[in-house]
């Protein structure tokens, strides 16, 4: 399904018949180290993966990470969108480029959309966004995205240390 257009770029749900492009983005060494291995080694668990994931959570909440297209070609770039985590209590972004396409402002027009998206569309009164305090990147592009330092927490189960950001769309009530 359609979500997102930007002027170079698409984003759309991400499906089954994704896996093989998902497998190699999720094994790759910049995964590993700033997200983490999610144990999957195969297609087929490539495909489960998707399924109890990023499409559980499409039709759960409405939302989920996206796959990440130019427009130009329909080349798989990487990922980018929204995640509800039992261990925070509000939506976070993701975003995870494939390294051969780093370098041309991909991952900030896919994150700036999406946030675009979080505030306009889904109506979200704010946004977090987490990552590894030593992913310079990362915690750069959730300042440029307007997100600000909350706190330092460790995530379940066995978290070294993550940084938290935030970004309200609506200022608090009373």
């Amino acid at each position: 399904m359609h979500i997102l257009d930007t002027e170079r770029l698409r984003l759309r749900t991400i499906e089954a018949d994704d896996a093989a492009f998902y497998l190699v983005l999720i094994n790759d060494e910049s995964w590993l180290k700033n997200i983490g291995d999610k144990g999957v080694r195969s297609l087929d668990q490539a495909r489960a993966a998707i399924l109890a994931g990023p499409c559980a959570s499409q039709a759960r909440h409405g939302f989920s990470l996206y796959l990440v297209e130019r427009r130009e070609d329909g080349a798989a770039l990487g990922m980018c969108g929204l995640i509800k985590r039992d261990s925070l209590p509000d939506v976070d972004i993701g975003y995870a480029i494939a390294p051969r396409y780093w370098g041309r402002g991909y991952a900030y027009e896919a994150a700036a959309a999406v946030v675009a998206h979080a505030e306009r569309d889904l109506g979200l009164e704010r946004l977090l966004g987490i990552t590894d305090p030593e992913n310079v990147k990362s915690n750069r592009m959730l300042l440029k995205l307007g997100l600000r330092f909350e706190r330092f927490v460790l995530m379940p189960p066995d978290d070294r240390g993550t940084n938290v950001y935030r970004r309200e769309f609506r200022e608090a009530c009373c």
